[in-house]
């Protein structure tokens, strides 16, 4: 049997805490009105849970008879009621309104199906009191798939634009109100960095040009002309780093000869331009076949330096199978596989920052998870900071390519920003952690150096893996 009754106007009202008895009084004097309408059948109202905002929320649903009535109390009684609203209660008040209109598809009844179809809750209406899934059964329109997939994106007051502004401007203030439990506002923590991360990996990555390189033209090749000139760039800039260790090395052995320097000095500086390395190849081999050369003299320099399990585990032919794979798959792809494994980097420095914080802070009583979520927002507004410095570079020169006044100021913002990054971690650690400045200096710079020392063995952790895994 089809649902034969009229159209639902459904209006939720957003209301300061501090105008709630003017509102409350408003609102009954109104619902009043309404039922006196001609055309109105019902109107209930139902408020839902405080949200620790200042704000608190009251829905109102009234029922018309049909709807070509309803469609008149649209363009006459519900408009007049929204400029009342607004010249009495001004920005004080704000309401989301929506029509709730049958179609000719068979409902799913209380009578039909008692029971909630996605958590077996009992129904008294149309939509369920526990989980708030509709008890119709017919499906969305596309439109509404596009809502539910991009709901957040685009409605101005969703979590994820409550939690950007501070997340960027406030230091800390995510995570101190998350530790006290203020929650319901914001998006959580670990949903933030994934979201954040992923923007920043897409924006960062992706290149029109060459990801659809099909929609653009081709490029010319090179000419003959600027091929030998970066060849003959690249040679004098190889003549000017010889030339600069020639007078260095030429410098330290006058002053050993003035006796103002021992010779290990000169000997040390000779064997460290000759530390251990792994070689694939000389420079001719590397410009002909790739960074990995030509492996057939791949072979490890200064072996005798090099831990036991190191020689034991790297011998020249297993060195030397790890080069041919590699060699296969390309340069390309091998970059393309230290970045495939960054973000997964990125997730194995948490915990171990997380832990340095636990251990600069053994008595804030706070467990090994509140440090880590201390980090998983920092991390966020890492990447936030990074996707805007990307697309502000980006929008300057699609503004002013050859524009030096613009290209001046892109880079005292980038300049300005990337200082912010460290102000930021400062700043948060403070009010988070609550300590004043003579208790926070020192460990803000025992974090920034572990930091960055952990940043860098994930990072070669990355290229290790990228690089054995082929």
């Amino acid at each position: 049997m089809s649902n034969s009754t009229g159209p639902l106007y459904e209006t939720t009202y957003v209301v300061a805490t501090d105008a709630r008895e003017a509102f409350d009084s408003w609102i009954r004097e109104f619902q009043q009105r309404s039922l006196s309408q001609t055309g109105i059948e019902e109107a209930r109202g139902y408020e839902t849970d405080p949200e620790d905002d200042g704000y608190f929320r009251v829905v109102f649903r009234y029922r018309a008879t049909d709807d070509p009535t309803m469609d008149a109390l649209l363009d006459g009684f519900f408009t007049d009621a929204d400029g009342e609203l607004a010249e009495r209660f001004g920005d004080t008040v704000t309401t989301e309104s929506r029509v709730l209109r049958e179609d000719d598809s068979r409902d799913v009844t209380t009578l039909d199906n008692p029971n909630c179809l996605n958590c077996g809750t009992r129904l008294g209406g149309q939509y369920c009191g526990k989980c708030g899934q509709r008890s119709r059964s017919r499906l969305i329109s596309i439109w509404q798939l596009l809502q539910e997939a991009f709901g957040d994106l685009l409605e101005l007051d969703s979590r994820l634009w409550r939690t950007v502004l501070p997340l960027l401007i406030r230091p800390g203030q995510l995570t101190k109100d998350y530790l006290e439990g203020r929650r319901a506002r914001y998006m959580p923590p670990f949903r933030t960095y994934l979201v954040l991360s992923v923007i920043f990996f897409v924006v960062a990555f992706f290149d029109p040009k060459e990801d659809l390189s099909f929609f653009f033209e081709p490029e010319p090749p090179p000419t003959a002309e600027e091929i030998a000139e970066q060849e003959e760039d690249a040679k004098r800039a190889a003549a000017e780093e010889q030339e600069h260790l020639g007078m260095a090395l030429e410098k330290l052995q006058t002053l050993e000869a003035e006796g103002k320097i021992d010779h290990s000095v000169v000997q040390e500086f000779e064997d460290n331009q000759n530390d251990f390395v792994i070689s694939f190849g000389g420079d001719d081999d590397e410009n002909d076949e790739g960074i990995f050369g030509d492996c057939e003299n791949v072979n490890l320099s200064n072996e005798e330096d090099m831990p036991e399990w190191v020689t034991k585990r790297f011998t020249d032919e297993r060195v030397k199978q790890i080069c041919e794979r590699n060699k296969a798959r390309g340069n390309d792809n091998f970059v393309d596989a230290i970045l495939d494994n960054i973000p997964v980097a990125l997730i194995v420095l948490l915990p171990i920052m997380a832990m340095v914080l636990k251990v600069l802070y053994p008595l804030s009583r706070r467990y090994f998870v509140e440090h880590l979520l201390f980090f998983v927002h920092f991390h966020a507004f890492f990447f936030l900071i990074l996707i805007l410095q990307i697309l502000f570079a980006r929008l300057a020169g699609l503004l002013g390519p050859e524009d030096g006044a613009i290209d001046t100021i892109g880079t005292l913002i980038l300049v300005a920003t990337s200082f912010y990054i460290p102000v930021y971690l400062y700043k948060a650690m403070r009010l988070v952690y609550g300590q004043g400045h003579l208790a926070t200096q020192p460990k803000y710079f025992i974090l920034s150096v572990a930091y960055v020392a952990g940043a860098a063995l994930t990072m070669v952790g990355a290229f290790l893996v990228a690089l054995l895994s082929a």
